[in-house]
């Protein structure tokens, strides 16, 4: 059996109706659900990166979203060399065309912690893109694997000066943001005193950290009061 025809054959196997409907229920450009889930998915992409990987993403159909979702998980559990890896990033962001494909790629890009620095070129013209999953992969890609000590004040001066009137990747700056508060509070709150983000990110924001049960009660009383009162959310 090729590695075309096993895919193929799990897919058939373990493709859930009812999942496939809770699914495209929550998630946009998804009318090509097929329904199986995603620990599924990461098992059959982990035999795939060990046999002929490079024939299944250049010949395998993508006609449904888990085959999209499938690749970049086979992509993420590869071992090539860091700039062969990038390669390959960077020809799967193009396929990239909801929330759902592109976070569950971020999530299994843990070989862009080997070389931090040239990641955070590599995402530079993706921050500035004005195509709105490219810049979702960006800032998932930082609230991921950037929120960290080096590179928090960096991250935090990207974050509240990105410009963008999508609301996926606004909706990506709120969950970074939330979570640069949840591991700098004192260095976040000073921005979002002075944010120059419009009324829909800047109060999504805080609606993204007033969630979390990682913040106090107080914390988030303090935070409410940082809301703008005409912006709805």
């Amino acid at each position: 059996m090729s590695i075309i025809e096993f895919v193929k054959s799990e897919f058939e196997k373990h493709a859930e109706l009812k999942y496939r409907k809770f699914s495209s229920s929550l998630i946009p450009n998804a009318d090509n659900v097929l329904g199986v889930r995603i620990p599924i998915l990461r098992k059959i992409a982990k035999t795939v990166a060990k046999d002929d990987w490079q024939n299944f993403l250049d010949n395998y159909e993508e006609k449904f979203m888990e085959d999209t979702m499938l690749k970049g998980m086979v992509i993420s559990y590869l071992n090539e060399d860091f700039d062969k890896m990038l390669e390959l990033t960077e020809l799967f962001v193009l396929k990239i065309n909801n929330w759902a494909v592109c976070d569950t790629f971020c999530a299994g890009l843990k070989f862009l912690k080997q070389d931090k620095n040239k990641t955070f070129k590599f995402l530079s013209p993706y921050l500035k893109s004005k195509e709105e999953y490219r810049l979702r992969f960006a800032v998932v890609v930082l609230l991921t694997y950037f929120i960290e000590e080096d590179y928090i004040d960096e991250v935090l001066k990207i974050l509240f000066n990105l410009k963008s009137s999508y609301y996926y990747a606004n909706m990506a700056v709120a969950w970074a943001i939330s979570i640069c508060y949840i591991k700098f509070p004192d260095k976040t709150l000073e921005y979002l005193k002075n944010s120059p983000l419009d009324d829909f990110c800047h109060n999504k924001s805080i609606s993204k950290i007033i969630e979390s049960y990682r913040v106090s009660k107080e914390d988030k009383d303090k935070l409410r009061s940082l809301k703008r009162r005409t912006a709805a959310v």
